[in-house]
């Protein structure tokens, strides 16, 4: 019997609700960090990101709830990440983002190395799932790096820079339209351009006037997002057939 994949289908939906959480865990981050301690506010994230993602390696199938849940803390843990990494290490975003994309690089190329696929429909494995979410993990600290150079390097504000990878996620989308990607490359690059942009809309709404954003907070923000991730969720999961095995190469 085939197992099953253990990761969502890359549906219009899942986008969807991929953007939300990158923009919930920029907001949720900031939150966090600027209320509370930072040391141990990053710490205990840590924590209660390493325990739900050892709970979804042990799952050997979709389960829609677990599976949001633990991309929602990749994007609280991976904003934080890469906001200590330029903060307290002092490490510019010119730096972090290229050694952010080289240590995806290296994920990819061993994963393909090891399993011969990178493929998001054969997820059918732990030892899989583990590069799976190292790629994640991966792609959210560089896309926050990514964000945060293109807003504040490049002076080009929140709601520019926001634009600027909207505008290419759409050229991936006309390219792997007209077959000059292929699949799996087109998903991850697209995958790596979504995290800047929910990161830098929800900067822009949430941050305040005098950083160029709209200052409606980033713990308002933050639980309008929440509220909207658990809604998109529960439709996608009593409309949607959880994913099958696929391809494996």
């Amino acid at each position: 019997m085939a197992q099953q994949n253990r990761v969502p289908e890359p549906t219009t939906s899942f986008w969807v609700i991929k953007v939300l959480t990158t923009g919930m865990g920029e907001a949720l981050s900031d939150f966090l960090v600027t209320r509370f301690d930072p040391a141990p506010t990053v710490l205990i994230t840590a924590a209660l990101f390493a325990t739900i993602l050892a709970v979804q390696l042990r799952a050997d199938r979709y389960r829609p709830w677990l599976y949001w849940g633990t991309v929602s803390m990749v994007g609280v843990f991976g904003t934080m990440v890469a906001d200590v990494t330029h903060v307290a290490l002092g490490v510019p975003y010119a730096v972090s983002t290229p050694v952010f994309l080289m240590g995806l690089v290296v994920v990819f190329v061993l994963w393909r190395r090891v399993e011969g696929t990178v493929d998001v429909h054969a997820i059918t494995s732990t030892h899989r799932q583990r590069f799976y979410w190292a790629a994640v993990i991966a792609t959210f600290a560089m896309g926050t790096a990514a964000g945060d150079l293109a807003a504040s390097t490049l002076h080009l504000g929140y709601f520019s820079g926001g634009l600027v990878f909207v505008v290419a996620t759409i050229v991936v989308v006309l390219v792997r339209a007209m077959s000059v990607l292929g699949p799996v490359t087109a998903f991850w690059t697209a995958y790596v351009l979504t995290r800047p942009i929910g990161a830098s809309f929800a900067d822009y709404v949430a941050v305040p006037r005098t950083r160029g954003g709209l200052d409606v907070g980033t713990g308002l923000v933050s639980a309008l997002l929440l509220i909207t991730i658990a809604l998109a969720v529960a439709w996608k999961n009593t409309t949607q057939p959880a994913p099958s095995a696929g391809p494996v190469s």
